[in-house]
């Protein structure tokens, strides 16, 4: 039986987040696997009291012990913020360069985790062997510090996985993309390119961190009040774009949310952010004039607990607004986030805050390669085959259909549990399915999408709840009529509701021996049917009702 290279994603294909991919070599039934990235996504309304998803790690959990190691690509969190809940289940060694080190290290510590003696720090564009998997780290450019490619070569022949990248002439920290390493790469021939989707849609190129930084000194020169730059914490280039244009305009510069403080300290330890001003604390900041000061705050997606929303509903501690400040939105709005992102900004807008975003000015380059920036990849990479990841499904397939315009042999379109085949076959395809799933993080567990839990969460936020007690003395009889509690019901008139249900309640309590113990939990299975069906008629809702029987 001759050895395999197999591709499978476990999640981030057909979805933007949640990154988790597989690759195996080896005979079958004696593969050796590696895992590249473990990360998240956010929850939206449809899942009441949830806010962080991760791909089931169930299938790669029983193959846990020719599990090599995980490697990570860079420190988004849809790409690293599940470590900490698939680490535990899986005990190996984690790759990653210092800043996703760093980040991953402080994500443990938070969990009270040592994770330092399975952690490995790989240098820029370093090599780690892991037999039969060599795997060589390439720096490119991105909207975070360190991102990689990966080449990773087997017996079999090699794979370049993109991870998230984008071409950058001049990404301002950090290093540009060695266009003369990846053609050497691509010249020593590559089986399959696994490849960023998000930007497929997208004519021309990303664009440039340099030129968002000139057009951002140019706003920011003319603003003449308070000024508040929100961005994504984890965007370190951006981070140093407000720091030098606040130098520019002689305004002092304050950091404002945990997460921001957390990242810019965690760049500072590895070396970046050494030339910029020293930020001072926001209750410092707050006593200065207004036209001296630069907000760097958290909160940009208008997250309830981010610092802008707080800023903007003046219940933040240390930083205060005013008519005529001025507010940039120096981020892309994540599908999911549009309405909180929208009600902070109209806020701010009835406020008298002057609000500048992507939509009015140039303040934001994506991360993520425009058509151009792929075309350059595909030149560079030449592969035989080119597996979309990281998209939606209609960015994955017009990821498929531009491969095919740039002369791809053989571009094979997957979906999560997708087992891909690449050799020893001419065509790479889609041979298994994989148990794929996820699981959602509700409060310090984990548990499944389709749990009960949810389930009930979701019915009592549309219909409601009532809960009945009912008294029954040594006789055998009611003591008293029921106690009744509602939630979440429109009941308008509530004590011709409550005196309805009440006689409901009686008329069918008659008709049961509150002596007979069996007859006992009938009567809760009835009374629950009673009350949901009553609620329904007089309300359209069918609640959630529990019944409770009390002896005295």
């Amino acid at each position: 039986m001759s050895e395999e290279l197999i591709f499978c994603p476990l999640g981030g294909s057909g979805e933007i987040g949640m990154n988790m991919n597989l690759y195996a070599y080896g005979k079958a039934g004696n593969h050796k696997w590696i895992i590249v990235d473990v990360g998240v996504t956010f929850a939206d309304d449809s899942l009441p009291g949830i806010d962080l998803i991760y791909p089931d790690p169930g299938f790669i959990i029983d193959k846990k012990e020719n599990l090599l190691g995980i490697v990570l690509t860079h420190a988004h969190e849809d790409h690293i913020g599940a470590i900490t809940y698939v680490w535990p289940k899986l005990k190996c060694k984690i790759f990653a360069t210092p800043f996703t080190a760093l980040l991953v290290t402080e994500k443990f510590l938070e969990k009270k985790i040592d994770i330092i003696p399975y952690l490995e720090i790989v240098n820029l564009n370093g090599t780690i062997n892991l037999d039969p998997f060599k795997i060589e780290f390439v720096t490119l450019t991105h909207s975070i510090l360190e991102p990689n490619g990966l080449k990773i070569q087997t017996p079999g022949g090699n794979i370049f996985h993109t991870g998230d990248w984008k071409c950058d002439p001049d990404p301002v920290i950090g290093e540009k993309v060695n266009e003369e390493k990846l053609k050497k790469i691509g010249d020593e021939g590559i089986l399959a390119m696994i490849c960023d989707s998000t930007n497929v849609f997208n004519i021309g190129r990303a664009g440039s961190e340099a030129d968002v930084r000139k057009n951002m000194l140019n706003i920011m020169s003319r603003l003449k009040k308070r000024i508040l730059v929100t961005s994504f914490a984890s965007n370190v280039a951006r981070m140093e774009t407000v720091f030098y244009c606040a130098e520019k305009i002689n305004r002092k510069i304050s950091l404002v949310g945990r997460s921001m403080h957390r990242i810019f300290n965690a760049a500072k330890k590895c070396g970046y952010l050494q030339n910029v001003i020293d930020p001072i604390d926001p209750r410092d900041a707050n006593k200065l004039p207004r036209e001296k000061i630069v907000y760097l705050c958290t909160g940009s997606q208008g997250e309830p607990m981010g610092a802008l929303n707080r800023i903007s509903n003046y219940s933040h501690p240390d930083v205060s607004i005013e008519k005529e400040d001025a507010v940039i939105f120096s981020s892309k709005i994540i599908p999911g986030n549009v309405r909180k992102h929208y009600n902070v900004h109209n806020k701010l807008l009835r406020d008298g805050i002057e609000v500048i975003s992507e939509e009015t000015e140039f303040v934001h380059v994506s991360g993520h390669p425009n058509r151009e920036d792929l075309k350059d990849m595909y030149n560079w990479i030449r592969p035989k085959s080119l597996i979309p990841v990281h998209g939606e499904h209609r960015h994955m397939k017009e990821q498929i259909n531009f491969a095919k315009e740039m002369n791809v042999p053989y571009p094979v379109e997957v979906e999560n549990g997708d087992m891909v085949k690449i050799y020893p076959v001419n065509k790479p395809y889609v041979f298994d399915k994989a148990p794929s799933g996820r699981l959602c993080v509700d409060g310090n567990i984990s548990i499944e999408e389709d749990s009960s839990f949810i389930k009930e969460r979701k019915n009592l936020a549309n219909n409601g709840f009532i809960d009945v007690t009912l008294v029954i003395n040594n006789k055998g009889n009611l003591h008293d009529k029921p106690i009744v509690y509602l939630a979440g019901i429109p009941v308008i008139e509530k004590d011709d509701f409550l005196y309805g249900l009440d006689e409901e309640i009686k008329k069918i309590t008659r008709t049961f021996s509150l002596k007979n113990i069996d007859q006992q939990k009938n009567l809760i299975d009835v009374l629950k049917k009673t009350c949901r069906k009553y609620s329904k008629e007089k309300t359209g809702k069918k609640p959630i009702t529990n019944i409770n029987l009390v002896r005295i």
